[in-house]
């Protein structure tokens, strides 16, 4: 437990921060996510490079006042859409596996959304430099270099800047992996020149650790990347396709590695019985949309599904919690607010929870509202999840604090 300072605003840690993708938590105005007491939030520098552009963002002072989002802010490199979303897969192979600095063109600009519901970028071209692609917006040809990642960051102005990486796709080689693994690396030294070059003074850098779903290459990045000594680490290339367990097994490899003075951020991760086994890892934040993708779906968190005992005190769920050798299937509880049975439903949304969504508006309503399309529905459900989402990092600080995790 401990806390990460910025310009913006303090972030007690263990802490979530919902996707705000595009300079925006979907559905949420900024006073919302204030009343919620979200913490922080992660916006995506892919998605704003291609949508406003970094230079209007910049010129409007930086993405909080441009978004309204007051609260510290995280962006990432915007290597996970290019190069995970470029699903060429036989030419991102035969690119990697060329000798350096030989590029290969895509034979097929063709893209849909697949993975993490995200518009996949047009990739033009891939090589040892970084990445080409086409806007989906415009087909402007962009450009992705750890200079220009770097660049487009600091011009968007989030308090936490990751360098940039690569995203190495599940069930992939290990040849393939190692290789992806050394051009982070390199990568990296790239990025924190540029960074050191800037002299930002309000942006913090985070390395990202990769490796593939192999242990070695995995330990490997841990001590190279923590030894470079940026403000932060992360740990990326997870919740890629691969199982729970599969998961779980990368963060441990490189637990011993992460350091004990620095913050450390899982990208991509924030199912709640994760989050509670792997904060023991030393994690710090966590990023993931899963919360309000699911909210836009119908799908409600239930607080008396995660087995609350006092919704006063969380720390009594986590000392029942605690005693417990598999957790996992009460932590899942979802109500699908999209049944029929929730039609003529007047109880509240949770019985257990006090949110102003809980104290105002029963089943049956926001039943009514998902069925009608009506955008209120998706605004409550939010809202809903992501406080119950920061009630249940306040109880997992609280049990830290009690030496309880």
């Amino acid at each position: 437990m401990g806390e990460i300072r910025t310009s913006h605003g303090i972030i007690k840690t263990p802490a979530f921060a919902p996707c705000a993708t595009k300079g925006t938590i979907k559905t949420l105005s900024p006073q919302l996510v204030n009343e919620i007491g979200i913490q922080t939030a992660f916006v995506n520098t892919y998605h704003l490079v291609t949508h406003p552009g970094a230079e209007i963002i910049e010129k409007a002072g930086g993405i909080h006042k441009y978004s309204q989002l007051n609260i510290p802010l995280m962006s990432d490199s915007g290597g996970f859409q290019v190069f995970s979303l470029a699903k060429n897969s036989k030419a991102r192979h035969a690119n990697f596996l060329a000798p350096v600095g030989v590029g290969v063109s895509s034979p097929s600009p063709s893209r849909k959304a697949d993975i993490r519901g995200e518009e996949q970028p047009l990739v033009v071209k891939i090589s040892e430099d970084g990445v080409k692609f086409r806007s989906t917006f415009d087909g402007t040809l962009i450009e992705f270099t750890p200079e220009k990642s770097m660049e487009f960051q600091r011009m968007i102005g989030a308090d936490i800047n990751m360098a940039f990486d690569e995203c190495i796709p599940y069930g992939s080689s290990y040849e393939y992996s190692k290789k992806a693994t050394e051009r982070t690396h390199h990568w990296l030294l790239r990025s924190i020149g540029q960074y050191q070059k800037s002299n930002i003074k309000d942006q913090k850098l985070y390395a990202v650790i990769q490796g593939g779903t192999f242990e070695d290459l995995r330990k490997k990045s841990a001590e190279f990347v923590v030894s470079q000594n940026t403000p932060g680490v992360a740990i990326g290339g997870v919740s890629v396709g691969e199982s729970k367990k599969e998961m779980r097994e990368q963060v441990g490899w490189v637990a011993d590695y992460l350091p004990k003075d620095r913050p450390v951020h899982l990208l991509g991760v924030g199912q709640i019985d994760d989050i509670i086994d792997l904060v023991k890892y030393g994690v710090d934040s966590f990023d993931c949309v899963e919360p309000t993708r699911l909210a836009r779906m119908g799908r409600i968190y239930q607080m008396t599904r995660l087995d609350t005992v006092n919704k006063s005190s969380l720390s009594n769920f986590y000392e029942k919690l605690k005693s417990r050798k598999n957790h996992s299937a009460s932590l899942s509880g979802q109500t699908d607010i999209l049944k029929s049975i929730y039609k003529a439903d007047l109880s509240p949304v949770d019985e257990d929870c006090d949110c102003y969504v809980c104290v105002n508006f029963t089943k049956s309503y926001l039943h009514h509202l998902f069925k009608q399309r009506e955008i209120l529905g998706y605004t409550l459900a939010t809202y809903h999840n992501l406080w119950l989402m920061e009630r249940l990092f306040e109880g997992i600080r609280e049990m830290i604090s009690r030496d309880l995790i």
